[in-house]
């Protein structure tokens, strides 16, 4: 928390749990009068009225000012229930931090996600067969929709947060989920991290530690992407093949992804990708098609360069 040193005034998302609870209470004891805690009901589960509950007798007795915000985080088809929730909490922090009708405006925001969180989100990656992006985990800090996101806990156990609770006689709500072994994380939780502790004890600081190393490296390629889509796309932004031919393969894949992500927002698989540069490399005719699913779309051969378009 020493290093946490974010622009004021500052929001934090409460969701009544002992993680976000004690993020609360020691921020408002840091930066007294500079703090305003957000609360996102999802009302997905019948303990959501519970959570409110709990967050606003807590913000009564910090002399915090809370901000509530109801939202619908039902899942589509093709959706997870998490990717929904997570969708729709962003949402609100944007709209109860930015809101005209509330002051202060808020400039920043802390969430409480800490080590244990990084390190099963850094095995879920693992699991998928991942790249730098999901190696890297969590970021300690990130910019979206106007707002700076922290999360100062990312180096404290779960386990820490919650006797620091005890030993200062805080109460908290249990989510009921938190021991559904249905999801991913909750297994994790229950089976692997209780395996890793008796294995490896300091894990948590190691895993995080790979986690930021792994962040580090791709903030590098995503600086040599830059550079090398500057040298070889057109003024269209577009890739010209000639100039895709004269990069090493790996130096290629990179700026593919680069152009891909921040064009147009696809990711390509490990295998599209790999099907991508082989065509590049065997485009040497006129004649040559080249059409690859990619993300929703395709990305096919114009002349010189290649295009993505989603039909």
């Amino acid at each position: 928390m020493r290093e946490f040193q974010p622009a004021l005034p500052l929001g934090v998302a409460l969701s009544g749990g002992a993680d976000s609870t004690a993020l609360l209470i020691a921020c408002a004891a840091r930066w007294p009068g500079q703090v305003v805690a957000l609360h996102v009901n999802h009302g997905l589960q019948s303990a959501a009225a519970r959570f409110e509950q709990h967050c606003r007798g807590l913000c009564a007795s910090l002399q915090v000012p809370l901000r509530i915000s109801k939202v619908d985080a039902r899942h589509q088809a093709g959706q997870s229930p998490e990717d929904a929730a997570r969708i729709a909490r962003y949402k609100a922090f944007e709209a109860l931090a930015l809101t005209e009708y509330a002051q202060p405006a808020i400039k920043s925001i802390a969430i409480a996600q800490h080590a244990d969180d990084q390190v099963e989100t850094l095995l879920l990656a693992l699991s998928r067969g991942a790249g730098l992006p999901g190696l890297s985990a969590m970021p300690h800090r990130w910019e979206r929709g106007g707002l700076a996101y922290y999360r100062p806990f990312l180096r404290v156990s779960g386990a820490g947060i919650r006797l620091w609770l005890g030993e200062q006689q805080v109460a908290f709500v249990e989510d009921p989920t938190n021991t559904d072994v249905r999801f991913t994380r909750n297994r994790i939780r229950a089976q692997i991290l209780p395996a890793l502790q008796a294995a490896f004890p300091q894990f948590r600081d190691t895993f995080v530690r790979s986690a930021s190393h792994a962040a580090q490296a791709q903030e590098l390629l995503e600086e040599l992407g830059a550079q090398d889509a500057q040298a070889v796309c057109g003024e269209d932004g577009h890739p010209r093949i000639k100039a895709l031919q004269a990069l090493s393969r790996a130096r290629q894949a990179n700026v593919l992804r680069y152009w891909l992500r921040n064009s147009y927002g696809v990711a390509p698989s490990a295998a599209q990708l790999q099907e991508l540069q082989d065509q590049i490399a065997a485009c040497v005719t006129r004649g040559h098609r080249i059409h690859i699913k990619v993300g929703q779309g395709f990305v096919q051969r114009s002349a010189v360069k290649l295009t993505w378009y989603n039909p």
